[in-house]
């Protein structure tokens, strides 16, 4: 038939899923490396948002707020509400805090932002001084020093309890490049103690199931992406998600072919602007 006039289909991704899905992004090394934006980042997201989909952020890294993370986040381009962002930090002090730590005291090594999320549940954050604390909290710290080691090690040999936030041996720097992470900490604390501490950052599930349950989303709609074999794919394993890595932060393709193939990610890409 000449003529005949078809309506036209709204491009895929703007349709409205019928099915939404929740996506959990990493954010250092996915959508930026230190204070420079990664391409694609904030269109993926938006993307996936105006098709009906779940977006939510988590990371290990305990150093800042999640308010600092939704600035952060903002001024990227990226909008984001506080409900959205889950950190180590804010995933130990609700772990806690169901524990009923109120009142306790906690020796941390770690920044400002570990010690806000802490607080904010009833922590007493002490620096020592000959005070005995109930835990030993240790997180990335870049003003680490030999006393503090020396402060945990006495807590920890005193019957406090050790916890990490995360085992991250390293940070993405700019340019390619890595720092020593937040688990390079811990290791030296382990080292001196002799002691296992509790993790309850990636790949521990803690985190995630926290921000799947406040989402009403179950794990086979989840799709997380990051850029680590060790974390963020080893916790959508785990969880029995989907798992994207993304080449831009510090796990690499050749990393990926030599792990075993159940614990491989399901999709491998070297940007958000590949992100299907």
């Amino acid at each position: 038939m000449t003529g005949a006039q078809h309506p036209q289909s709204a491009p895929a991704e703007h349709r409205p899923v019928e099915h939404p899905a929740i996506y959990v992004f990493d954010m250092d090394g996915v959508l930026w490396c230190m204070d420079d934006p990664l391409p694609g980042a904030a269109e993926a997201i938006a993307r996936l948002r105006g098709r009906g989909d779940v977006v939510r952020y988590l990371t290990n890294n305990s150093s800042q707020s999640r308010e600092d993370y939704v600035r952060k986040l903002a001024r990227f381009g990226m909008r984001a509400s506080i409900e959205d962002v889950m950190t180590s930090a804010y995933a130990t002090a609700r772990l806690l805090h169901a524990e009923g730590c109120a009142g306790r005291r906690a020796y941390v090594i770690g920044e400002e932002g570990l010690r806000r999320e802490l607080t904010a549940v009833g922590i007493d954050v002490i620096d020592d001084q000959g005070i005995a604390a109930d835990y030993v909290i240790v997180g990335w710290d870049r003003a680490f020093t030999y006393q503090k080691l020396a402060l945990a090690h006495a807590q920890i040999m005193g019957g406090a309890r050790f916890i990490a936030t995360n085992r991250d041996a390293t940070y993405p720097d700019a340019g390619g490049r890595t720092l020593p992470g937040g688990g390079s900490l811990v290791a030296a604390v382990e080292t001196c103690t002799g002691t296992t501490p509790q993790t309850v950052g990636k790949p521990e599930p803690a985190s995630l199931r926290m921000l799947l349950e406040a989402a009403a989303m179950p794990p086979e709609r989840c799709v997380v992406v990051g850029d680590r074999l060790d974390t963020d794919i080893a916790i959508g394993k785990r969880t029995g998600c989907l798992s994207v890595l993304v080449t831009t932060g510090v796990s690499t393709r050749a990393d990926a072919a030599r792990l075993p193939p159940h614990d491989q990610p399901d999709l491998i890409i070297d940007g958000l602007t590949e992100l299907p």
